[in-house]
């Protein structure tokens, strides 16, 4: 069996199986490299099946090999117009560049940056998954005379097992990515795990994070709809990114309402996510509004109410739709209390389940009914 074919029966045997794309593609460099081919750099990309995430992949060097990710809106810049990754993506064709004596003002800036780090010559070769989708594939190397036929020959050779190794691992990618965008990170692992059954659930103790746009429906009303959408965006981004970077996950956009759960292992940690991801949101309204205010469009307003207590992940609807969802007193009393904020004039409150788990002091605004509770609650500023 020839060097060649050990490496290819590897990508499809012990390397598809280890299910780890930084291994595959450092063990699989290191192979070329054994081989003779004299790789400085490799870039491995696959593409994602999400409307938010455009591409992952793994680029190596001797040195180390790490993963990447590449957002959507790449795909409407430079970088990738025009772009050797493009070219080998869309026309299914290798491209090869010898990058000396190159006339690199007539190029992509790409190659510019290449040479500059002592690339000598640049080979891109497409990848064809078995869905259609064609994923993109670069080496570059240093040396003085660069790839040789017989080099690039053993790339060519291998790119079909390399992408049977990686295949797999692109489709998991795909699916959770395309769960967390939808379901949210900790519906996301629990359905990847299988828990997918009609009536499977699990009880955890986690703050509530519920909130709601104000006017909406005025402004439904009165604004064209391509600027309540543009607003739209612009509010679920200011809401959603601090609950995000805080640890939690967005659950549902029911209309302009956001359901967000921050679920740890410490109480603590979770109320002070959740009230430290509403103050974040909150400032991020205020520099909409200045900025709002100096451009001469109408500002916006969002209220916020938080609760901590026991709440029921589960699946639930009929025999064939189901929607993974939490239920439980603690989202139907951070609903109210969001509502309180519209009847109270304040843009956040929360109740003493979350406030007394906090450092920092808090302000009782009294005791309120809620709809749905038999006693008035105490209610907090934070």
């Amino acid at each position: 069996m020839s060097e060649i074919d050990h490496l290819n029966h590897w990508l499809i045997s012990k390397g598809r199986l280890l299910g780890d794309e930084v291994k595959i593609v450092k063990s699989y460099c290191e192979g070329l490299e054994k081989l003779g081919v004299p790789l400085s750099r490799a870039r491995i990309a696959q593409n994602y099946s999400n409307p938010l995430l455009s591409a992952w992949g793994i680029i190596w060097t001797p040195e180390e090999t790490h993963r990447y990710t590449v957002p959507t809106t790449v795909l409407s810049t430079s970088a990738w117009r025009g772009s050797p990754f493009e070219y080998v993506v869309t026309q299914r064709r290798p491209l090869r560049k010898r990058l000396i004596d190159l006339d690199l003002a007539a190029e992509h800036p790409v190659y510019s940056e290449l040479t500059q780090a002592g690339a000598t010559d640049f080979l891109a070769i497409p990848l064809e998954h078995g869905n259609g989708s064609v994923q993109g594939t670069s080496f570059t190397s240093n040396a003085k005379t660069g790839f040789s036929d017989k080099h690039i020959r053993y790339i060519e050779d291998t790119r079909y097992a390399l992408a049977a190794a990686l295949e797999p691992i692109a489709m998991r990618h795909s699916q959770m990515s395309l769960l967390q965008t939808y379901l949210g990170r900790g519906p996301a692992e629990e359905v990847g795990q299988g828990h997918i059954k009609r009536g499977e659930h699990k009880t955890v103790s986690a703050a509530i994070l519920f909130a709601d746009l104000r006017g909406f429906t005025e402004k439904a009303s009165t604004w064209s709809e391509t600027d309540l959408l543009s607003m739209m965006g612009e509010y679920f981004e200011m809401v959603v990114s601090p609950i995000q970077d805080a640890d939690g996950d967005v659950l549902k956009f029911m209309g302009d309402g956001i359901l967000a759960v921050f679920n740890s292992d410490d109480v603590q940690a979770s109320c002070r996510s959740a009230v430290q991801a509403a103050h974040q949101a909150l400032a991020n309204l205020r520099g909409f509004n200045d900025k709002a205010s100096e451009q001469g469009r109408e500002a916006i307003e969002f209220v916020i109410g938080i609760d901590f207590g026991q709440v029921t992940f589960g699946n639930i609807g009929s025999p064939d739709r189901l929607d993974f969802t939490v239920v439980g007193q603690a989202v139907n009393v951070a609903s109210r209390v969001q509502e309180l904020c519209k009847t109270l004039d304040e843009e956040m409150l929360i109740t003493k389940s979350v406030a007394k788990h906090l450092a920092h002091n808090v302000k009782s605004v009294g005791y309120h009914s809620v709809r749905g509770l038999r006693d008035e609650i105490d209610i907090f500023k934070a």
